[in-house]
């Protein structure tokens, strides 16, 4: 403002307005941006038969393995190549240690391998829990005493049992091909376990995305339908990160990072947008965001009631994602933004 005489308008001198007032200037100046390389797009692969809908989140589906096939090659196709993977199992292959997951005939690793086997362009990250593969959905093993009360015993998760079985499961989806193991049951000690029992096998050239900073949200609750890991008691609080605690999620960087950890996630992103600022500042490894399920059925809720514009809606979101400081972003809007991207730039 110096130099401005008493009375004289301001905007004389400082027209912040110049640098938007065209759309071709708005692009030249924009420096945040979105490219189909920093997407990933979860897939829920199904034991079923037949592609079924997921009825709190439009446009998603539950997979038979060809059709997951078919899905990921097209949208390698349209320059998509990143995809997390995640298994829907029936009740008769679930129990209580979630062993399916380590199974040649686990939809996830039947995927892996025939995605190989077709030679496509895709980056494969394999979700590491075992919640859609256990009779009780929690995301572990559970101690042997069930004598306590169902509210009390998703705090009974055996942590060390769970890392072992986690392991185990590792070292098999990089068997099938997998690229990157991203472990996110929340167990103390589960990336050094990972990247031992990755080693141990001969792939250590396999990355490991943490999930690094899990809370405990109800915006994970589409998710469970989709998954179909569904808890039959209690909750997972025990477990995973409470989102009234500002400062924990160093302890867990600093002990991911410490156990061989290539990439860090925090999930939700939306509701945690000071968290992934946060992180990004403290850590020098890509930072990962997934914007859920409950972000994504919100938007399309709104939409569908008329109360928003869809594309403009999901689009300023993540680019909120993106500007917080994330390097790469998990979205269920993946396919549709690549697109978005390609006809209008943006």
């Amino acid at each position: 403002m110096s130099g401005i005489e008493p009375g004289q308008n301001p905007s004389a001198t400082r027209r912040l307005r110049r640098l938007r007032n065209s759309r071709l200037i708005r692009e030249a100046v924009a420096d945040v941006r979105l490219d189909p390389a920093c997407l990933i797009y979860p897939v829920f692969v199904s034991s079923k038969s037949e592609p079924s809908e997921v009825t709190s989140m439009p446009d998603v589906l539950q997979l038979p393995v060809d059709a997951a096939l078919a899905r990921i090659q097209t949208l390698c196709d349209q320059g998509l190549n990143q995809f997390l993977l995640f298994g829907v199992t029936d009740k008769k292959d679930k129990d209580p240690i979630g062993s399916f997951a380590q199974s040649a005939d686990a939809p996830v690793n039947q995927l892996i391998k025939q995605v190989r086997g077709r030679g496509l362009n895709a980056l494969l990250y394999a979700d590491l829990c075992l919640c859609e593969y256990t009779d009780h959905g929690h995301f572990g093993v559970l101690n042997d005493n069930t004598e306590s009360p169902s509210n009390d015993r998703s705090r009974m998760v055996n942590n060390d049992r769970s890392v072992a079985q986690l392991a185990l499961t590792a070292a098999i989806q990089a068997k099938y091909g997998a690229n990157v193991i991203c472990p996110s049951a929340m167990m103390d000690g589960q990336v050094a376990a990972v990247r031992a029992a990755l080693d141990q096998a001969g792939f250590e050239h396999v990355s490991i995305l943490s999930y690094c900073m899990k809370y405990a949200s109800n915006l994970y609750d589409p998710f469970r339908e989709a998954g179909q890991g569904v808890m039959q008691f209690g909750d997972r609080k025990g477990y995973q990160m409470d989102y009234r605690r500002s400062r924990e999620w160093r302890s867990e960087l600093e002990a991911d990072l410490a156990e061989g950890a290539d990439m860090v996630m925090v999930k939700p992103a939306l509701a945690y947008l000071d968290i992934i600022y946060q992180v990004r500042q403290a850590c020098h490894l890509p930072v990962v965001a997934y914007h859920v399920s409950g972000e994504y059925a919100m938007i399309h809720a709104a939409a569908r009631a008329g109360w928003l514009d869809l594309k403009e809606t999901a689009l300023e979101l993540t680019y909120a994602i993106k500007r917080a400081g994330a390097d790469m972003i998990i979205s269920y809007f993946a396919p549709q933004i690549v697109q978005w991207l390609k006809n209008d730039g943006h």
